[in-house]
């Protein structure tokens, strides 16, 4: 597993994450991924370097969605040990407690090829945007989906719904 050279950050959240001052997508995707939760405040005391590093582990996602129903506890990635050794460590360095621990769902509805989850189409409605067809959301990156899904899990308009459509190519301009 190696690193990504630059922090991965959509072009829809340079505005609200560039200077790592809110919780990357990418950050976000390892923390419910790993079963971590860490608070606002939490991120904000670990040195600006810190944050990047974590927005710079990589976006793999080897889970085969059709085993991933079967198993109790899905095994971490490689990726996600590494994220959740340093984020610890990190803590622990500049005083800022512990992560919180919790079971990561087993079969996330960002994992299904099928169709775009329920919620998913909600916001697109909220937003008067076309559901994606179920080849769209198959076609789409594990991270890309997961990214849809964590924007779309309240059932009010979420700022950056719209924009990540249009940048995973769902939306118009």
């Amino acid at each position: 597993m190696s690193l990504s050279d630059a922090p991965l950050l959509f072009a829809f959240e340079i505005d609200s994450s560039e200077d790592f001052t809110y919780i990357p997508m990418i950050v976000r995707f390892h923390l419910d991924r790993g079963g971590l939760r860490i608070s606002l405040d939490q991120w904000q005391l670990l040195p600006i370097e810190d944050r990047k590093l974590l927005a710079r582990f990589p976006a793999d996602v080897p889970v085969d969605p059709d085993m991933a129903a079967d198993r109790e506890s899905p095994e971490p990635s490689p990726g996600e040990v590494g994220f959740s050794q340093a984020l610890a460590e990190m803590l622990r360095t500049h005083g800022c407690g512990e992560a919180e621990v919790f079971a990561p769902e087993p079969a996330p509805a960002w994992q299904s090829l099928g169709a775009p989850p329920a919620a998913l189409a909600a916001q697109c409605a909220l937003a008067a945007l076309p559901v994606p067809s179920p080849a769209q959301w198959a076609a789409l990156g594990g991270f890309e989906r997961y990214v849809l899904a964590k924007l779309s899990r309240k059932p009010k308009l979420n700022h950056d719904f719209v924009p990540a459509m249009r940048e995973f190519g769902l939306a118009g301009a």
